[in-house]
């Protein structure tokens, strides 16, 4: 049986009254990093905090890796404490892109073995199609001490990993992005368009329903499986621009039953690095 990975609207109002979870409002935009803060201020979900995508779901940013490394454990550590989450306390996040930027924060959190985290199904636009209200301006959570994580390095291959595993036909490769960006026919973020040679493409976005939410399970079984085979699923590695949104697919493969599949973290952003990979 599939661990429960989402929650809905109504789940989380009445869960709200208690003070058994942190609320982790995740909007972020790779073209304009204000505005994620910007629309939190604006209206977020009551007691939710503000996560910065690039500063509190990743580390710092070197010549050799992707535009979103991993963070380190006590860093991760230090922003869950200092959001006011504590093992025992249910960890939700939510977005307003159908969970493509809240994903991460899911993956991460599982990443560092605490498996208490969930996804608001829909975001924000569920909730306010519930006609629930919203609170402006920022939260100040209760600090909590920080625990040690560790992180469960089994879950991610490494570039030279992938490298290897595509060559020995020992994986399938998973692109999250658009059929356009994978094609190479647009590129608004990275340096050079393309994918990298050996992948396959199931964007994201097929997830999920018109409203945001996310399709029934068999229905997402029904799109990867053609692309997964009778491959296990740690043998399926998932990757996007930079290791946010094939988090998203991460999720849905857990809904479907593939539990157990990786990520590439350092993803196209990181492929394209080193000249030497190769492209298509």
């Amino acid at each position: 049986m599939t661990a429960k990975l989402l929650i809905t609207t109504p789940e989380l109002e009445a869960r709200l009254r208690g003070r058994d979870l942190v609320v982790f409002d995740c909007r972020f935009s790779l073209m304009n990093p204000d505005a994620g803060l910007e629309a939190y201020l604006a209206g977020h979900i009551p007691s939710a905090v503000h996560v910065n995508l690039d500063v509190d779901l990743a580390g710092p940013v070197t010549v050799q890796s992707g535009r979103h490394p991993l963070p380190d454990a006590a860093e991760f550590a230090a922003f869950l404490a200092r959001s006011g989450w504590k093992p025992g306390k249910t960890a939700v996040a939510y977005d307003d892109v159908g969970g493509a930027m809240a994903a991460r924060l899911w993956w991460l959190m599982r990443y560092f073995g605490q498996q208490d985290a969930l996804l608001l199904d829909g975001g924000i636009a569920a909730w306010q199609a519930a006609g629930l209200e919203l609170e402006q301006g920022p939260v100040q959570p209760q600090p909590q001490a920080m625990v040690q994580l560790t992180p469960r390095k089994e879950m991610v291959l490494s570039a030279a990993e992938v490298v290897a595993g595509l060559e020995r036909q020992a994986i399938v490769l998973i692109d999250a992005r658009s059929a356009e960006r994978f094609a190479g026919k647009v590129e608004p973020i990275d340096a050079v368009a393309g994918h990298v040679a050996g992948a396959v493409n199931y964007p994201f976005n097929r997830n999920l329903e018109t409203d945001g939410t996310f399709k029934t399970a068999p229905l997402i079984r029904a799109g990867i499986a053609p692309l997964v085979g009778d491959r296990p699923a740690a043998e399926v590695v998932h990757m996007c621009g930079s290791g946010v949104t094939a988090c998203h697919n991460l999720l849905a493969a857990e809904l479907a039953g593939f539990s157990g599949s990786k990520l590439y973290v350092g993803s196209w952003s990181e492929w394209i690095r080193d000249p030497s990979r190769p492209v298509l």
